[in-house]
């Protein structure tokens, strides 16, 4: 967990130093870019309809990249990937669009543990992401 902790600082140390440089975020929106597939795309893979995360969409297409690309990498299997999406789909739906402000924070919480997971599994393929 401390591994998984000291990554998301360096990612988003990386990502303001970035946005600081460039004068803009760091991160390709949802519709891809730097050649990643689209969110769509990336949803469609596992044969499921684009889901519109509304306001939580970007933190979402973000962790789902990050597994698409430890997938293509081997690091998860095709299914563990499909899994995963589906899981954010059922929770996001069940718990995200309720009004229930106890709810939300569910779904934040249950996010941000599937996000760490999608680090992680990136960051054994991808050496930028890994803290030397």
């Amino acid at each position: 967990m401390k591994g998984i902790m000291r990554g998301l600082a360096m990612i988003g140390a990386a990502a303001l130093v970035a946005g600081v440089a460039t004068g803009c975020a760091s991160v390709p929106g949802t519709g891809g870019g730097w050649g990643a597939p689209s969110f769509a795309a990336l949803q469609q893979q596992c044969g499921a309809q684009p889901l519109d995360y509304g306001r939580d969409e970007q933190p979402v297409y973000s962790a789902v990249l990050d597994a698409y690309v430890a997938r293509r990498h081997g690091r998860i299997s095709q299914d563990q990937f499909c899994g995963f999406q589906s899981g954010l789909a059922q929770h996001y739906t069940t718990l995200a669009t309720s009004s229930d402000p106890q709810a939300r924070n569910q779904w934040v919480a249950f996010f941000n543990g599937q996000r760490a997971n999608a680090i992680h599994w990136r960051s054994a393929v991808d050496p930028t992401l890994r803290g030397y």
